[in-house]
């Protein structure tokens, strides 16, 4: 049974850094993606970034290109999600997300990931 469980969400001020970890347990690392999504209240869930743990290769949301950073730990089943410049717009649910699309064109897109975890608020004030 695959179990995946985010921590590492707070609250920080505007400008400010935070480190979400995603501790995945029962998930076998393939070509399947890994990803961060987020979602924030009254709006639908958005990609923020994936990682494929066979070719390295990463993609991002465009709103926290240059800021954010996606990694994974393969040994020691971990992905990993560095924040940095936080805006207030980043405010919102994280979700680690595994078991996704092989092909990097598809990668935001949520319905085709098959496990999330229970998602870490983040909150960014001004």
């Amino acid at each position: 049974q695959v179990q995946l469980v985010e921590s590492g969400g707070g609250s920080v001020q505007a400008g400010g850094s935070l480190r979400l970890s995603c501790a995945a347990s029962g998930y076998a690392y393939s070509s399947e993606s890994m990803a961060w999504f987020r979602q924030a209240p009254g709006k639908e869930r958005e990609g923020v970034a994936a990682v494929w743990a066979g070719s390295g290769d990463t993609r991002y949301a465009d709103s926290v290109k240059g800021r954010f950073t996606i990694s994974q730990d393969s040994a020691k089943n971990m992905l990993y999600l560095q924040m940095n410049s936080l805006k207030p717009e980043d405010t919102a649910m994280y979700y680690c997300a595994a078991g996704g699309p092989w092909g990097i064109s598809s990668w935001a897109v949520a319905a085709l990931y098959s496990y999330w975890g229970q998602g870490t608020q983040v909150t960014v004030s001004s």
